[in-house]
């Protein structure tokens, strides 16, 4: 086994139209902006791309863009996550007849009396009916449900599971991870960009910062300089990307504020998928100036 899903690796919002279907021609434009500007994969469909937002059927479709958009120039990783066993099979087996790779599996939620066993045997039972590889997902605010360590070495285990993406905000338990799979092929990815820079210097294979497609450069230098072990360098670039992720809290939805920060690439329109509340004016112009906050911090750093 090598490592193939390492380093910046967007976790695309979803571009709709007005009937909330995929917006075709602005998705690829964004995938294809994505991989033109240095970053290293594809994230599709998972909580910033508003999975469990689009029907089941614009959720395959979002995903088979992203993976002919890409067309192997990086690897895509796609949520395959659902509310049992079953649902997480069927859309795995999915995603393989269109050519995907690699399925990021959460625990299961809405279910509210998961346990960590129950979260093992989960895994086990979907990499019995797959071929592709998996990857373990935790984000604790949105399953009910924080994977312990010990649960995550147990996991890992099972075939096909080829590494963990740990947006659970706790580095004291990713710390563990980091020694615990040190020297091996597992892949640790921290999905808290606020984390990032202490994760890149203390080892992680990359991390997934939902911002990354319009600051590439800053995502992009602090994964090198961290991988490099350059604590200065890396910290400079970790305080932009830092003050990007101050965009985040200043709507009310951070998918409304990701996705109107995107916007502004001009591929695609800003609306996220209801009942999830727009940006208002106000708000609007309080992200776009600090939008271009970060852009002249950007060319200050360059200089």
């Amino acid at each position: 086994m090598s490592k193939k899903y390492i380093g910046v690796i967007p976790p695309v919002v979803t571009p709709v139209d007005a009937d909330e279907n995929v917006d075709e021609a602005g998705f690829r434009k964004l995938i294809s902006h994505c991989i033109d500007n240095g970053l290293h994969g594809i994230f599709v469909a998972g909580s910033n791309g508003e999975c469990l937002a689009l029907t089941q059927a614009e959720r395959d479709r979002a995903i088979g863009i992203a993976i002919d958009e890409a067309a192997g120039r990086v690897p895509v990783m796609a949520g395959t996550m659902d509310s049992s066993t079953r649902r997480v099979i069927e859309n795995t087996k999915r995603l393989e007849q269109m050519g995907g790779t690699c399925a990021v599996v959460t625990p299961v939620f809405y279910a509210r009396h998961a346990t960590q066993d129950e979260s093992v045997r989960h895994f086990e039972e979907i990499a019995r009916h797959t071929s592709i590889d998996l990857m373990i997902y935790n984000i604790p605010p949105f399953t009910g449900q924080t994977l312990k360590p010990d649960t995550i070495f147990k996991i890992a285990e099972i075939d096909k599971v080829v590494g963990y993406k740990d947006t659970s905000g706790l580095l004291p338990d990713f710390m563990r991870c980091l020694a615990h799979f040190k020297g091996t092929d597992f892949i640790l990815h921290q999905g808290a960009t606020n984390l990032a820079v202490p994760s890149m210097l203390l080892g992680a294979d990359g991390y997934i910062p939902s911002l990354a497609p319009l600051f590439p450069l800053p995502h992009v230098k602090l994964y090198d300089h961290g991988r490099a072990g350059d604590i200065a360098k890396t910290k400079l670039w970790g305080e932009i990307v830092d003050r990007a992720c101050t965009v985040y809290p200043m709507a009310k939805s951070q998918t409304s504020s990701t996705k109107f920060a995107l916007s502004r690439l001009g591929f695609f329109d800003k609306r996220p998928i209801r009942p999830t509340e727009p940006v208002r004016a106000d708000e609007e112009k309080a992200i776009s100036a600090r939008i271009d906050e970060v852009f002249e911090m950007i060319r200050s750093a360059e200089g």
